[in-house]
């Protein structure tokens, strides 16, 4: 690997290390080695002047667990370390004298709705790649419209179809590290040449980055990630959270042309802090970082939106981070294998494999400059032979109701290998223009490959490729 690799580890920062050790200070008094689950609400104050002091933001400390909890802030210092983000030292990791860097939320979904609730709000748009997950699809569709913000969706593999939709109301760039479902990977440098022209952050989505192992989107130009925690972070299909993560990289207080902020929101007075400017004064001592924005979505769009975490999913979440690598190699590993055993597979549809490991893929060129070595994603679809459209879709759900071992929900990134038909569950509520440009086949069969013995795998999809031939006789 190059000197230059965000997947170059420094001495004693190593990605396993960064899962075990940061962000968690021992517990002095018991020396609890373990992180401690905070299970509480609320913290009581030390005095009155005390309680003030923290509601006046003028010192940091928990006051309730919506806002801030012990426990949940040991997952966001190890996440923003592990996504690459500005962090303190792990020996400064004390939420009374530092906030994390990132911001840990009850869902993946609330990630990214807290994350751009924080700097737009009616009349803005954003332009997002029209290829994401379901959900996003219909939360940025509906949701957001409710609310005055319009969603431009844009196949980001055309740049100038990006650059037209941008105007002097476009406040942001959404995209995903690989693509749900159809692992198109973006280029990150050359999106991110189209932002900075426009004076606008990329948020990404890097769910499917596997927690930074993966890919690293913030060393690649991404200002802001979000992304489920649901999936590989916990990786066991228990807990459900979501992440944001301020890569600190972006400038809020950027003027439009007539010298007006653009991201007033962010920039501005804040009218729910007596008017107090933010971005102007560095506090809880992070003044060598720009981390107003994640301060603004945990004390302001975090304490009027609601959208928190429990503790007790935030400690099960850290204990999914402490075998994070070790899982997301595997993953990688078995997926490689799967999807090239596939490619070849005279079940299988000709070229309907769709892992960014195949060199037949539009996106492994990508895959190969952004991603670590080896990682191609863990996620990826193919589609069944058939004597037409409807039957390819037939026998792909007759072959899912077949499988064994494999389980059919809803759900990517645990240990176990899950399959779904998307054009029937997670995008159903598309129509067919719209599952078209998301990369929706009617026929698709989206496998998330778990970490199960590879051959064992092969021998499930063998025998329901088998059982399906057995009653079609």
């Amino acid at each position: 690997m190059s000197e230059t690799s965000p997947y170059d580890d420094k001495p004693g920062e190593g990605f396993a290390t960064t899962m075990l050790h940061h962000g968690h200070k021992l517990d002095i008094e018991n020396r609890a080695r373990a992180v401690p689950l905070f299970q509480t609400t609320s913290f009581e104050f030390k005095s009155a002047e005390h309680g003030a002091s923290l509601f006046g933001l003028a010192e940091l400390g928990p006051i309730y667990t919506r806002l801030m909890n012990p426990t949940t802030h040991v997952l966001e210092y190890k996440m923003a370390k592990l996504e690459g983000a500005p962090c303190p030292a792990h020996g400064d990791c004390d939420n009374s004298a530092t906030l994390p860097s990132a911001l840990a939320v009850a869902s993946g979904m609330s990630a990214q709705m807290h994350a751009l609730m924080t700097f737009m709000q009616a009349g803005d748009n954003f332009v997002t790649a029209s290829e994401v997950y379901g959900g996003s699809f219909t939360q940025f569709s509906y949701s957001f419209k409710q609310i005055g913000i319009e969603a431009r969706f844009a196949n980001v593999s055309d740049l100038d179809q990006v650059k037209s939709l941008i105007d002097a109301n476009t406040k942001a760039i959404y995209i995903e590290t690989l693509a749900n479902p159809s692992g198109t990977i973006p280029d990150f440098e050359a999106i991110k040449a189209i932002a900075v022209e426009a004076k606008i952050p990329i948020v990404c989505d890097n769910t499917f980055g596997m927690g930074g192992y993966a890919c690293r989107p913030l060393a690649w130009g991404a200002d802001i990630i979000v992304e489920s925690a649901t999936k590989w972070i916990g990786g066991h299909g228990t807990s459900i959270g979501g992440i944001i993560v301020d890569g600190s990289s972006f400038n809020w207080l950027t003027e439009n042309e007539d010298g007006s902020l653009k991201f007033p929101l962010v920039g501005g007075p804040q009218e729910s802090y007596h008017g107090g400017v933010f971005a102007k004064h560095p506090i809880f001592g992070v003044e060598a970082t720009n981390t107003v924005f994640i301060l603004l979505a945990r004390v302001k769009t975090l304490r009027d939106m609601g959208g928190c975490i429990s503790p007790f999913n935030a400690w099960q979440l850290i204990q999914g981070i402490e075998t994070l690598s070790l899982r997301a190699k595997a993953h990688s590993e078995n997926a490689n294998a799967l999807a090239l055993w596939l490619s070849t597979h005279p079940k299988v549809k000709e070229g309907s494999v769709l892992h960014p490991s195949l060199p037949s893929h539009p996106s492994h060129a990508n895959a190969i400059k952004y991603f670590r070595p080896g990682c191609f994603g863990s996620v990826f679809t193919f589609e069944l032979v058939g004597a037409d459209a409807e039957d390819e879709k037939a026998r792909g759900a007759s072959f899912i109701t077949n499988l064994n071992m494999c389980a059919h929900l809803a759900n990517v990134g645990d240990a176990r290998t899950l399959i779904i038909q998307p054009s029937l569950t997670t995008h159903q509520q598309l129509n067919a223009e719209q599952q078209a440009a998301a990369g929706i086949k009617p026929a698709s069969i989206r496998v998330s490959v778990g970490y199960e013995d590879i051959e064992d795998i092969k021998a499930d999809f063998e025998q329901a490729f088998a059982a399906f031939d057995a009653k079609s006789e």
